[in-house]
């Protein structure tokens, strides 16, 4: 059986970026943090087989100064067509499977067993397609008072078991929960 993680940041009010889709303020928050400091993201990344994420939040990314991914495989939720900057060509593919349990049915029996899931939109499919077994999330010290949640309206409430809490000096607090299905 293939594991579903969500690994995310928010800010305190509970938003991952505000209602235009801008994340500036996490660059603002991140100078308090400890050079180095990367929340265990990047042990995370070594369990991950392939990472799966829509187009925005594909875009965004691509845009950073350093790839985040390494040489994790990833593939792009999109109904659109786009191209992918050459640098990713070798771990980056396009899929226009946009159903969650459509796409696990399509990666069943190739190897894969841990999909880490990122951006709003496909992390809100996979939550209401009853698809992810954990979620990594840290707050961030910062309320921004309205904009887009991870979550969204879920068909139904998510029951949480609460496996660790991580309280970092510079006032970040990371907590990981296991879904109970």
């Amino acid at each position: 059986m293939v594991k579903v993680s969500i690994y995310i940041g928010t800010s305190l009010d509970g938003f991952i970026a505000r209602e235009d889709g801008d994340i500036s303020w996490l660059d603002k928050a991140n100078q308090n943090v400890t050079l180095g400091e990367d929340f265990g993201f990047h042990a995370f990344l070594e369990t991950v087989n392939l990472i799966v994420m829509g187009r925005k939040t594909f875009e965004q990314v691509a845009a950073f100064d350093t790839w985040p991914y390494k040489n994790n495989k990833l593939i792009v939720l999109t109904s659109k067509r786009f191209e992918i900057p050459e640098r990713l060509k070798k771990t980056v593919a396009i899929s226009n499977t946009l159903n969650p349990i459509d796409l696990i049915k399509e990666l069943s029996g190739k190897s894969i067993d841990h999909i880490y899931v990122d951006g709003g939109v496909v992390i809100r499919e996979f939550l209401s397609a009853g698809l992810v077994d954990e979620i990594t999330v840290t707050i961030v010290p910062i309320i921004i008072g309205k904009g887009k949640s991870f979550s969204g309206l879920l068909p139904e409430d998510l029951h949480l078991q609460h496996l660790k809490t991580t309280v970092y000096e510079f006032g970040f607090v990371q907590s990981k929960y296991k879904i109970k299905k």
